[in-house]
């Protein structure tokens, strides 16, 4: 059991750096062009619609079958009051890694339930583990275009994925040593994770998604949303 704990939350965490080093080569190979600007926002909308999906079928939802209202409420409010500090702050610096917050958002607290539900569940936990894997593609493909903006380097900001792509283990195994028989606790960090994931995709990447005369985006956010749909369906 341990052992495919760790191979699965690996699976769902290296596609955190496959994302990045796509995203490498798309920037310095691919020619500029109205057409890559287009795939370039498309892609952020399509992230998006992923991590908006994750919160409406994944993190929300079991807090609301968990958590008690006040309890809810309260870390619904702290995650997004939260991160609305840090993105002000990270405003002022010039900072643009409003996806890689919320990729972490959504990453880690899914990876600790993906420990917590192969305890009980494992074929749930199976297909958790990819559904995980498809979200931090193209959320990493557009982190990794923020942080380069922000002032990092290609290489740098390799070395940060490679090391993120290994959080999920970590967060794997804490939910299935510690968290497992806590259930409620894990669903007060979900829904804390969704505060400041629905912040920051309306303060941040929405707006950054958009394009004039281009309907292209909003499409990928759909698309987005639906692989969502697909992977709940399925799990």
């Amino acid at each position: 059991m341990l052992l495919e704990i760790l191979w699965y939350s690996l699976f769902a965490g290296v596609t955190v750096l496959i994302g990045g080093v796509l995203a490498n080569a798309f920037n310095h190979h691919a020619e500029e062009s109205p057409v890559k600007y287009e795939i370039t926002h498309t892609m952020m909308a399509f992230g998006g619609g992923i991590i908006l999906s994750a919160v409406g079928l994944v993190l929300v939802p079991k807090g609301l079958e968990l958590l008690t209202l006040w309890p809810m409420i309260l870390c619904f409010v702290a995650g997004a009051v939260l991160f609305f500090l840090i993105d002000r702050w990270l405003a002022k610096k010039g900072g643009q890694m409003a996806t890689l917050l919320a990729m972490l958002m959504d990453f880690i607290p899914e990876s600790i339930a993906l420990g917590s539900i192969f305890a009980t569940d494992k074929s749930t936990g199976t297909l958790l583990a990819v559904f995980i894997g498809l979200q931090n593609l193209p959320e990493a493909f557009n982190s990794f275009r923020d942080m380069v903006l922000s002032g990092f380097s290609v290489k740098k900001t390799l070395v940060i994925f490679s090391f993120l792509s290994f959080s999920g283990v970590i967060g794997a195994l804490l939910g299935y040593f510690f968290l497992s028989e806590y259930p409620d606790v894990t669903a007060c960090l979900m829904v804390f994770a969704s505060g400041g994931i629905l912040y920051l995709i309306f303060q941040d990447i929405a707006p950054a998604s958009k394009m004039k005369e281009s309907f292209v985006p909003s499409l990928g956010a759909t698309a987005g949303f639906l692989v969502g749909m697909i992977g709940e369906k399925v799990i």
